[in-house]
């Protein structure tokens, strides 16, 4: 039951014209795909009790789940000294979502991405394309600072890690704060943040094509009320999950203990829109299955924050829309990840409105040089 890289921009002006103008796109090597999720005003999920799912503005969201790639570069430009525990050594050591290994000492920790675990053709192939696991939500928050700061190399600080979306102070348990209204190394509002429930809750399970156009929810994130199948590909309504036996990576029943199947060690995790046609109404992937997705519940300080979206290990049932959990913001798991989510963009400019520009600024060279004579 539910419980609960930006362009760099400025304006110029030439007496009554003002011109925006693009300057440079900063070459970060993280790139967070985000999907438009409109129809603002949209009502809350009837099945829920008319609880979650409405929100009253347009933003984006995380095509994908932060990956192992994205978490490693991450770690190697704020975590040389990872003085707030952004790695869990379960990262490296747990052979069923391992991904990143983390050589070198205090002061000069350097992080690798790993193969997967397991024979061929299930293991051997990096695991950057894979979701990160075993991040509370303090460290989801402080990789959201450092996205939404530019993507900065340093110590875990007020300018990278520390302050942004939001304001952490090294603090790693207790009472998670509320997102910063304006990220304070900007002077702007935060650019990339966890999302709220119903943030998370209508990019997955939202249609304005539903009952006529006028609107609903569908039960799983595949655009589907159906139980979703589990083969990866191009096959519709498909997720990574338990299939009442068979996962999905290696379509084997359990022979053992929790984790153990016949081909024994294994990693279950599918690489991110892996089921290419089982997105959200939005273009979202992954949002039912592979690993559960932290979320800010209604985004007031707290001491629990949301979990939602089901993992690979589990049961139909805890992909549903109706299936989410609260848990402390410290806590770490093996199938737990995060997404994120961003304002609406502002457009860049477009062709003809550069050309015009430029037609400006030389027909006001042009006035400067006859004023002059």
């Amino acid at each position: 039951m539910m419980s609960f890289a930006r362009s760099s921009r400025v304006v110029f002006s030439f007496g009554v014209v003002s011109l925006l103008t693009l300057l440079a796109v900063p070459a970060h090597a993280v790139t967070i795909d985000l999907v438009p999720v409109g129809n603002a005003g949209n009502a809350n999920d009837p099945a829920t009790g008319n609880l979650y799912g409405g929100v009253a503005y347009d933003y984006q969201i995380g095509k994908y789940d932060v990956t192992i790639g994205q978490y490693a570069e991450f770690l190697n430009a704020v975590a040389a000294t990872d003085t707030n525990s952004l790695f869990n050594n379960d990262m490296m050591y747990e052979e069923n979502i391992r991904g990143i290994s983390a050589p070198g000492y205090f002061g000069s920790f350097s992080y690798s991405v790993m193969a997967v675990s397991g024979s061929a053709p299930y293991g051997g192939v990096s695991a950057a394309n894979r979701p990160i696991t075993y991040v509370s939500w303090w460290d989801s928050a402080r990789f959201a600072n450092w996205m939404a700061n530019g993507q900065p190399t340093g110590n875990q600080n007020s300018h990278t890690t520390e302050n942004g979306a939001y304001d952490l102070a090294n603090w790693t348990s207790g009472t998670a704060p509320a997102r910063n209204v304006t990220n304070p190394n900007t002077g702007a509002a935060p650019t990339f943040f966890i999302p709220t429930n119903n943030e998370w809750y209508k990019a997955a399970y939202y249609s304005p094509l539903l009952h006529s156009g006028s609107g609903g929810y569908y039960t799983y994130a595949t655009q589907s009320n159906a139980t979703p199948g589990n083969v990866i590909g191009s096959g519709s309504n498909q997720a990574n999950y338990n299939n009442y036996g068979p996962l999905s990576v290696t379509q084997l029943g359990y022979s053992g203990g929790a984790f153990s199947q016949t081909l024994g060690v294994q990693n279950y995790l599918t690489d991110v829109g892996a089921f290419t046609n089982s997105a959200s109404f939005y273009g979202t992937f992954d949002q039912s299955g592979n690993v559960y997705q932290w979320n800010d519940l209604d985004g007031t300080a707290s001491s629990s924050r949301g979990q939602q979206g089901g993992d690979f290990i589990l049961l139909p049932t805890y992909l549903s829309a109706h299936a989410g959990y609260t848990a402390a913001p410290s806590d770490e798991s093996y199938s737990v990840g995060f997404r994120l989510a961003s304002p609406v963009a502002v457009p860049e400019p477009s062709t003809w409105v550069m050309g015009l520009a430029g037609i400006a600024c030389g027909g006001w060279q042009m006035w400067r040089r006859r004023r002059a004579r």
